[in-house]
């Protein structure tokens, strides 16, 4: 089952989707009704859809394996109201907390089986989230983004920078950004933060993205494994783009996002189990 909701974030209306679990999900081991929770961060400009239907593909096959998700529109994209990049960074990873206060609200959600799933410019958000944020308990990155300015610059021109400090605003897409918006890029370094997250993290990245470097997977990958708590696993899906656009990336990158999960339910009952 699936519900369109809507989540107050002060005046404005962050849109989102719940997928609820459609079985109780052998490959969570749920008990006592408690379902693992799943919150998808998009990209850059992006939305809840994701490009190709990235995120309802993804939502819906990680429902059926037993998880609730939550997807939602950051501010100014998709349908939620506001400006996009209204306040920059803080502002996202304020989002994503407002979002995660709805989602543990839910009564059969398990609040100490948690993940932020976030791709591109999404994923530099989950983890400063989850740097802040010790909800959270696991991070599914996809195609993270590493150096927040130089790769949105990279995006959008350094032409389109240049107008925003000159004019105060520039146009991109129809999006409408400021100098105060790169500012914030520029103030925020995920390689800076990852150790202060202490759960465990998949990385996937495709070997063909040409928007975001493949090399920043493996070089999470070598920081997160310097970490005195948490695992880091890694998987390259070959000849995939940015955004997984044929369905034979998809499914990979699904079926290794789901495999990759279930393995990590089993180690920390293992683990535990051990501990006893």
């Amino acid at each position: 089952m699936e519900r369109a909701i809507t989540i107050q974030h002060g005046s404005i209306e962050l849109k989102a989707t719940l997928h609820y679990p459609a079985t109780a999900g052998e490959q969570t081991g749920n008990q006592g009704g408690h379902c693992p929770l799943i919150v998808i961060c998009h990209g850059f400009i992006g939305s809840r859809i994701g490009v190709d239907r990235l995120f309802v593909n993804a939502s819906r096959k990680f429902a059926a394996a037993g998880y609730m998700v939550l997807r939602f529109d950051y501010a100014g994209c998709g349908e939620s109201t506001g400006e996009y990049g209204e306040n920059g960074l803080d502002s996202m990873i304020e989002q994503t907390r407002v979002v995660l206060d709805y989602a543990l609200d839910i009564d059969y959600v398990d609040v100490n089986r948690v993940t932020l799933l976030g791709h591109s410019l999404g994923g530099a958000v989950a983890i400063l989230t989850a740097a802040q944020d010790r909800r959270v308990k696991t991070l599914l990155l996809w195609s993270a983004v590493a150096h927040p300015f130089n790769d949105i610059l990279r995006i959008v021109g350094q032409n389109t920078y240049d107008d925003s400090v000159r004019y105060g605003t520039a146009d991109y897409m129809g999006y409408t950004f400021r100098p105060a918006f790169f500012e914030s890029l520029s103030a925020h370094q995920p390689f800076a933060q990852l150790r202060k997250f202490s759960g465990d993290v998949f990385l996937a990245h495709g070997t063909s993205d040409r928007v975001i470097p493949a090399d920043y997977c493996s070089l999470y990958q070598k920081l997160f494994w310097m970490r005195s708590f948490g695992q880091c696993d890694m998987e390259l899906i070959f000849q995939a783009d940015h955004t997984y656009s044929t369905g034979e990336s998809k499914r990979e990158l699904y079926d290794k996002t789901l495999n990759w999960l279930s393995y990590n339910e089993k180690r920390k009952r293992e683990w535990h189990n051990w501990e006893i």
